[in-house]
């Protein structure tokens, strides 16, 4: 039989390794970055094609793009905010309410349905350079995604059109990914019968492409994160 004085030899040196573990969990947590202790809050803020016109919603961008970003190992959290429809003046209008409090990064896709309305690209411009007005006020790092006019409109319509989004990008100092449609467009195999709006596999080429600039818009997080808790 172990006596007293025994158990307490025994298990003191349990207790004490015990005690280390855990100390030493709480010390690595405690020094982590806080990239790493938390996803990054991402939002998708767009029209159909962010939002997954008729697709199941497992098909649409964001999701697409959030099982890419798990498949690297890429702690994100990503939202869906795209509403069909939306022009750059109602994607305005529902802002404050649309990017929760928290976002720490925005793919900003807007422009396709002024464009096919015909609508002024000076004040498709005006909408979106307040849109990321509004979004560097709140330090979220964006990415723009452009797009381009369909020809109908003239030649003078399609360079105004087209020319805002590298502008803009410029003007902010922000990501850009000139073309949301890139290698989706007009390829019959990767959009719905309508022509318009991709089908699962083209929202797929699309995560695909880019990917890229979604890493690097992470990294300003990441370089942003940093930045606060070096001051804190």
């Amino acid at each position: 039989m172990i006596g007293a004085h025994t158990f307490r030899l025994v298990c003191r040196p349990l207790h004490v390794g015990l005690l280390a573990i855990i100390f030493n969990a709480a010390l690595t947590l405690t020094l982590l970055p806080a990239e790493a202790r938390s996803p990054v809050k991402l939002v998708a803020f767009g029209d159909s094609l962010t939002a997954g016109y008729l697709l199941k919603p497992d098909e649409s961008f964001p999701a697409q793009l959030s099982k890419a970003l798990a498949a690297k190992g890429r702690a994100v959290d990503v939202t869906n905010a795209g509403v069909s429809g939306d022009t750059t003046a109602a994607g305005l209008e529902r802002f404050d309410w649309a990017i929760p409090p928290g976002t720490e990064a925005v793919i900003l896709e807007l422009g396709a349905n002024d464009a096919l309305r015909g609508q002024s690209p000076a004040e498709a411009k005006a909408n979106l350079d307040t849109l990321i007005t509004k979004l560097k006020e709140r330090n979220i790092a964006v990415l723009l995604a452009g797009m381009i006019a369909p020809k109908n409109w003239g030649a003078d319509y399609a360079r105004n059109f087209d020319a805002m989004y590298q502008e803009l990008a410029e003007k902010h100092d922000v990501l850009l990914y000139p073309f949301f449609l890139e290698g989706i467009a007009l390829d019959k195999t990767l959009n719905l019968d309508d022509g318009m709006h991709p089908n699962s596999k083209g929202v797929a080429k699309i995560v695909e492409n880019i990917m890229p600039k979604v890493e690097e818009l992470l990294q300003k997080v990441e370089t942003q994160r940093a930045s606060v808790q070096s001051k804190s």
